[in-house]
């Protein structure tokens, strides 16, 4: 650990002490969700103790974003993906330091090797937050609980931050949990108490409710999780649609079937759609085209990569099939360097009227950002999106794909289909 005693770096995540929330029956809980508290400040103070105990921000300019702030700025009225100018008017007395993405890519991977340590069964969301399935661990090493104080007590002496678990049997649940606990903690949700716990909550906390989703469930007077639960399911597809109303009400009774999944390297990431009838004109094209890259981006970011190769697909209503790809002189991860490249792709075409079925968006030749984090960090022009890029991608980890949405998305969306989430 780095500069500060055990007890300082709990005294900076704004806690003082550890131990559980509480001592809930853990049998049968064994998904973990592992979130790091305050990660990009608490990552600075390893070597700045003197700070800790004061509101600090890590940022960029007036003109930028705040990308983490301690507890103390917190208190402030501070949080992420604020504009620093109202973040600085909440703290005037804040220290701000300027982000260190290599830093931060160095002590996630710290961690998550951690992890690793403990469990095979390790799926990451993004450099600061993992899911990790302790099934296959627990006669090793003790209950979920005792697991869940090993890793915290680890992150600290190895990493000098702190982090908080929440335990539960799904991963919907244990995400929740991590998020009621902060910061420094661990809770845990015993199976017979999972309904008890999560429908008193906010509808909020439903993953996949941003902003427009959660005033259409204020319109049905739905407030809380239970309030969904205890809506007729026929009431809310008619209301949200089939594949929303469907989703929630299975969320709101606490279902989620899906296991922890470990990542593989990839080679590339892409995302492609098909348009719902085929279209020639150039401006629904150009929004599905940032529409992909904005989603390609989030995965490029979230894996700890950056691309120098963009590729564009193009499908006509013959079915022919066009691909392009361009080289960058400098590898990124930034989502408008993706758009503007793919952008670029299909003007070289020449396409006149041309009626299109299907576009894609891939980032090829990645390559561990971490390498590549220095260039990055000095190409000036982008440093100020790739800092609003990634605290978006942190406000869509905690409430969902459409808590945030391209400004041209969201000013003028397909009319062939619904707005993408």
């Amino acid at each position: 650990m780095v500069g500060m005693s055990r007890n300082q770096v709990r005294r900076s995540a704004g806690l003082g002490k550890s131990g559980p929330l509480n001592s809930g029956d853990d049998t049968g809980c064994t998904i973990l969700h592992v979130d790091m508290d305050a990660f990009f400040a608490l990552v600075e103070l390893r070597t700045r103790p003197e700070l800790h105990g004061k509101p600090v921000i890590v940022g960029g300019g007036s003109r930028g974003v705040v990308l983490s702030a301690t507890y103390e700025a917190r208190a402030l009225g501070v949080h992420s993906a604020m504009p620093m100018s109202r973040a600085l008017r909440l703290a005037p007395h804040a220290v701000v330091i300027a982000p260190d993405h290599r830093k931060y890519t160095e002590v996630s991977r710290n961690v998550m090797a951690l992890f690793n340590s403990i469990t095979p069964l390790v799926e990451p969301l993004s450099l600061d937050e993992a899911f990790l399935d302790i099934s296959g661990t627990i006669r090793r090493l003790g209950s979920p609980l005792a697991i869940a104080e090993l890793i915290r007590s680890r992150v600290v002496d190895e990493q000098g931050i702190t982090c908080s678990v929440g335990i539960a049997p799904t991963k919907f649940i244990a995400k929740i949990a991590s998020a009621r606990c902060k910061p420094d903690g661990v809770l845990v949700v015993p199976a017979d108490r999972v309904l008890a716990f999560l429908h008193p909550l906010p509808v909020s906390v439903l993953w996949g409710v941003g902003e427009r989703t959660e005033e259409q469930l204020t319109r049905l007077g739905l407030y809380t999780v239970g309030d969904i639960a205890n809506m007729p399911i026929a009431t809310l597809r008619r209301a949200l649609g089939q594949a929303t109303g469907t989703h929630l009400h299975t969320l709101a009774w606490g279902i989620d079937p899906r296991s922890v999944t470990p990542h593989e390297p990839e080679k590339s990431i892409g995302a492609e759609e098909t348009f719902s009838q085929d279209i020639d004109d150039p401006e629904l094209i150009y929004a599905k085209l940032l529409h992909l890259a904005d989603e390609v981006g989030t995965r490029v970011r979230g894996a700890g990569y950056v691309s120098r190769t963009i590729s564009l697909k193009v499908r006509f209503s013959d079915f022919t099939t066009l691909s392009r790809s361009r080289t960058l002189t400098t590898p990124t991860d930034v989502t408008q360097e993706f758009y503007e490249t793919a952008r670029a792709l299909y003007d070289s075409l020449g396409l006149e009227r041309v009626r299109v079925r299907l576009v894609g968006v891939r980032a090829e030749g990645l390559r561990a950002a971490e390498g590549a984090a220095q260039q990055l960090i000095l190409g000036a022009p982008d440093h100020g999106r790739r800092e609003a890029e990634v605290a978006v991608d942190a406000l869509r980890a905690r409430f969902g794909s459409d808590a945030v949405l391209p400004g041209r998305l969201v000013e003028r969306a397909d009319p062939t289909e619904s707005l993408p989430k």
